[in-house]
C-alpha cells in the first residue's frame, strides 16, 4: 500500500477584541501578520476559509500583536486612516489575490460597485467572480469588502451581515 502524504497543519494565533459591532476575531501567523479578521458569530464560516485557504488550521489562543489591536481599536473610535497600518498576509488564487489586494485600496468613506470593481482589475466581464472572490475574503473591515455595493447602490450583500456592512459604512461617514 503507497504511503499517504499528509501534509502538516499550519499553526495561527487567535485572539477576540470587542468592538461596537461585536467580538472580532483575529487570526495572525508566527511573524504577527494579520491572516483572518472575521466575527464571532460567524467563527464557522472563518474556519472553513482558513481550511480552504491553508488546509488543516491549528488555531491557539494568543494574544493578537499590541499595533494591530491597538489599530483596530482606533478605527472603530473614529481614526478610519488605521487599517492601512495593519499588516497582512493572504493565500488565495491569484484572481482572488487581485481583488483583495484592490479592495484595500479603496478609501474609507467611499463605495465602488462590483462592475467598477471589475473594471478596475482589467477583467470587466468578471463581476460574479468578483462579487465570490469578495464573499471569500477573509480579512474583512482590513481588507474593506463592505465597501463594495450593487451598480444601483444597494448594500446587496455581507459576510458579516448587512447590519455591520451598514454599520461600518456609517461609522465611515457613507449614507446608506
Amino acid at each position: 500500500m503507497p504511503a499517504r502524504s499528509t501534509k502538516p497543519s499550519v499553526s495561527f494565533a487567535l485572539d477576540r477584541l470587542t468592538t461596537p459591532i461585536g467580538i472580532a476575531l483575529l487570526v495572525t501567523d508566527a511573524d504577527g501578520a494579520l491572516r483572518a479578521l472575521d466575527w464571532e458569530d460567524y467563527e464557522h464560516r472563518m474556519r472553513e476559509l482558513l481550511r480552504l485557504h491553508y488546509g488543516a488550521v491549528d488555531l491557539s489562543n494568543q494574544t493578537a500583536p499590541t499595533e494591530m489591536r491597538t489599530a483596530l481599536s482606533r478605527y472603530f473610535e473614529g481614526d478610519l486612516g488605521q487599517l492601512a497600518s495593519v499588516a497582512w498576509r493572504i493565500a488565495g488564487t491569484p484572481f482572488q489575490q487581485k481583488v483583495w489586494t484592490a479592495l484595500a485600496k479603496i478609501p474609507a468613506g467611499t463605495t465602488m460597485s462590483y462592475g467598477a470593481m471589475a473594471a478596475g482589475i482589467d477583467m470587466p466581464k468578471a463581476i460574479r467572480a468578483v462579487g465570490h472572490a469578495n464573499g471569500s475574503n477573509p480579512i474583512s473591515v482590513v481588507l474593506p469588502c463592505h465597501r463594495l455595493i450593487g451598480a444601483d447602490g444597494s448594500l446587496v450583500k455581507y459576510g458579516g451581515g448587512l447590519e455591520r456592512k451598514r454599520w461600518l459604512l456609517r461609522h465611515e461617514g457613507v449614507e446608506v
